[in-house]
C-alpha cells in the first residue's frame, strides 16, 4: 500500500479517518531539505530548504484512500515521491503532497494553523518545529521579558 507524509492538516488521525477510512498510522517521520510553507491562500505546502528539515507523519493508505486523499486535496496539489525518514526503521519512498503556485483551495479557515500546531504537539513533534508552526499561525513565541524588583529603596 502507498505510504504518504503527512506535514499540515493530514497529520491529524481524527480528519485522516474521516477522508481515508483504511489509512493506517505508521508514525513520526522528517522530510530533509524542506520546510513547511504557506501558500498566498493560507495552506501549507513544503517548499524545498536545504538546511530545514519538514516534520510530521507517515500513513499507510490503500488504494482507494489514495484516490480520496487526492480529490480532498484538490487540484492545488500534486503528489511527488521522497525518501522520508521514519523516527524508527529505515528510509522510505512516500507520496508527499505538495502546493501548486498560483492554484488555491479558497481561503485556509480562521482555526486551520492552530489546528496544524495542536495535532504536532499532540503528536509530540520536535519543540523548535512546533514553535515553528505556532509563529506561522501568528503566535508570539518569544518568552516574556524577565523584571527583577527594585529592593532598594534609596532609589525611590
Amino acid at each position: 500500500m502507498p505510504l504518504t507524509f503527512a506535514y499540515g492538516s493530514n497529520m491529524d488521525a481524527q480528519a485522516m479517518a474521516s477522508r481515508c477510512k483504511a489509512a493506517r498510522l505508521i508514525g513520526r517521520a522528517r522530510l530533509p531539505g524542506h520546510r513547511v510553507a504557506l501558500m498566498p491562500d493560507g495552506f501549507a505546502t513544503l517548499v524545498r530548504d536545504k538546511g530545514a528539515t519538514a516534520q510530521g507523519v507517515l500513513w499507510d493508505l490503500s488504494f482507494g484512500d489514495l484516490a480520496a486523499l487526492d480529490r480532498y486535496e484538490g487540484a492545488a496539489y500534486v503528489k511527488i515521491t521522497q525518501p522520508v525518514l521514519r523516527e524508527v526503521g529505515s528510509p522510505v519512498r512516500a507520496l508527499v503532497y505538495i502546493g501548486k503556485p498560483g492554484l488555491g483551495l479558497g481561503r485556509a479557515p480562521e482555526d486551520y494553523m492552530m489546528r496544524i500546531v495542536a495535532v504536532a504537539s499532540e503528536l509530540e513533534l520536535p519543540s523548535e518545529h512546533v514553535d515553528f508552526l505556532r509563529r506561522m499561525a501568528g503566535e508570539n513565541t518569544e518568552p516574556a521579558p524577565r523584571f527583577c524588583a527594585i529592593k532598594n529603596p534609596k532609589l525611590f
